[in-house]
């Protein structure tokens, strides 16, 4: 009895371990998770939000709202930041493990926010809130999409309608909301200078239009109604004038490229490029067709595909230092990998990686385009060297470990990143394969796609199996585009040769 009673005494003391093991698991992922920071964001943007908000102040006064006020007003404000948390959750999950991005969010809200508070010292604050509700709205649909922008900025809304206090009524509200669809739904990329004008002139229409008949509908007609539409139209022009300003500030801040920028970066002359075609002929050859394939993929799905072209014409430059490493630089010349070990060998291409990411930085690439060049391998194997590394061990020392022969990641994040990841690889495939058939570039495709998928390299970005099934067709057509056959023009019979006319002459 006394053994039967130690057994399951230590039976009883190992399951505790394991739960004890396994609850320190999970809540170490919950801290490297980002959560518990992300939270800590949320309850200081609510606390400042709600100071704020609790000011009353005007051309003659400043002074605290009544605790009743206080505590209903931040009630509201807690219940606002809570949706905003579940929203950013269900659509931009990345925010959450971004600190850097949810700081910036809240910052701008904050700031915009404390123009509306300033605001009141010189006139009607509904002008101020207005104009900040069509900033965030601008700012929010460059930085991000239309949907996340829609969302995010009414709530923005819904607090600078708190922000102006006594004076606002639905009138107020509804021209908020004509401001934040017509900037959102208009403002879907930039490619001329004039995008944000145009933008900002319409946006300003339909605010004087809903304010117009808003105020009719309530109240008789009045030349104050008039008056106060016209103003709020002409601080949403300014807006849209004051935003072109400061667009290059907005895409540091938020790491983005807006299309205007990739535009200019998708320049041939650009230092770069001129650099990767002039030492890597080949490489800048193979880019070109990553892009072409990459943006024609990202459009079927979606997708923004002048990022993906631009990301990739600068995902390999890391291998301008070593061009003559890589075969498509080779020119039909041996390969300098025949007197290395498939250890050295694997030090070098995946050294192209790291070196892309320091050049970009050297010429000042925005992160946009730099995580192209860090994601474009992912953590996928560099299958070649490592079975060339297995056939030298031959059993007489132990097999090389697959991580040896891996790229460092990190792995794509974004669907864009994905779709160039995976363009990249194909294309390769495709062009060892002989007489290239649509048939045949469809099973490399859709073979190469899956070993991506098995291998968790798209674990990480928002793209689903029906975009993936997407991207697979739109590559396949543009290949068997590119690669086609062609005609094998015969000799005419009764016409000689060249060189037999030079002879019987």
């Amino acid at each position: 009895m006394a053994i039967i009673k130690k057994k399951i005494s230590q039976r009883r003391k190992q399951v505790r371990e394991n739960i004890a093991a396994e609850r320190l698991a999970k809540f170490r992922d919950i801290i490297n998770s980002g959560v518990p920071t992300s939270i800590l964001i949320l309850v200081s943007f609510a606390a400042i939000c709600s100071t704020m908000l609790s000011l009353v102040t005007g051309p003659e006064k400043i002074a605290w709202l009544d605790w009743p006020q206080f505590v209903a007003l931040s009630f509201m404000i807690c219940l606002i930041a809570c949706g905003i948390a579940v929203y950013i959750h269900h659509y931009n999950r990345r925010i959450i493990k971004n600190h850097v991005r949810a700081t910036a969010l809240a910052g701008l809200f904050i700031i915009l926010l404390a123009i509306i508070k300033l605001g009141s010292f010189f006139q009607n604050p509904a002008y101020f809130a207005i104009a900040t509700t069509v900033t965030a709205a601008i700012i929010l649909t460059i930085a991000y999409d239309q949907r996340f922008a829609i969302g995010m900025s009414i709530f923005y809304a819904s607090m600078a309608y708190f922000g102006v206090g006594q004076k606002a009524d639905f009138e107020l509200f509804l021209a908020m909301g004509s401001g934040i669809l017509t900037c959102c739904f208009l403002l879907r990329e930039i490619r001329t200078r004039t995008k944000l004008l145009e933008v900002g002139i319409l946006a300003a229409l339909a605010i004087f239009i809903t304010s117009v008949c808003v105020g009719l509908a309530t109240k008789p007609f009045d030349v104050e109604l008039l008056k106060y539409s016209g103003w709020a139209a002409l601080t949403t022009i300014l807006v849209g004038i004051i935003i072109q300003a400061l667009l290059p500030i907005i895409e540091k801040v938020f790491r983005i490229a807006t299309s205007l920028t990739l535009l200019a970066y998708s320049d041939a002359s650009k230092p770069l490029l001129k650099k990767l075609a002039m030492e890597a002929p080949g490489t800048f050859s193979h880019s070109l067709l990553i892009g072409s394939l990459a943006e024609a993929a990202a459009e079927a799905i979606g997708a923004n595909g002048l990022l993906c072209r631009v990301g990739a014409y600068y995902h390999d430059i890391g291998k301008i230092g070593k061009p003559r490493y890589f075969v498509e630089n080779q020119m039909g010349m041996a390969s300098r990998h025949e007197q290395l070990s498939p250890a050295m060998s694997q030090l070098i291409i995946v050294g192209h990686v790291k070196d892309g990411v320091e050049m970009a930085k050297e010429y000042g690439l925005p992160a946009a385009i730099r995580e192209f060049i860090e994601t474009h391998h992912g953590t996928t194997l560099i299958e070649y060297f490592y079975q060339e590394a297995k056939k030298q061990s031959n059993g007489k020392t132990a097999p090389p470990a697959e991580a040896e022969f891996r790229y460092p990641g990190p792995r794509p994040q974004s669907r864009e990143a994905a779709i160039v990841m995976l363009s990249d690889a194909v294309e390769g495939a495709v062009r060892s394969v002989t007489e290239a058939t649509p048939t045949k570039i469809e099973t490399v495709v859709h073979n190469m796609a899956m070993r991506r998928l098995q291998d968790g390299q798209f674990d990480e970005c928002e793209l689903t199996l029906s975009q993936l099934s997407q991207i697979e067709k739109s590559l396949s057509k543009t290949l068997a585009a590119h690669y086609h056959g062609r005609i094998a023009y015969p000799k005419a019979v009764d016409k000689p040769d060249e060189e037999t006319e030079k002879v019987e002459q």
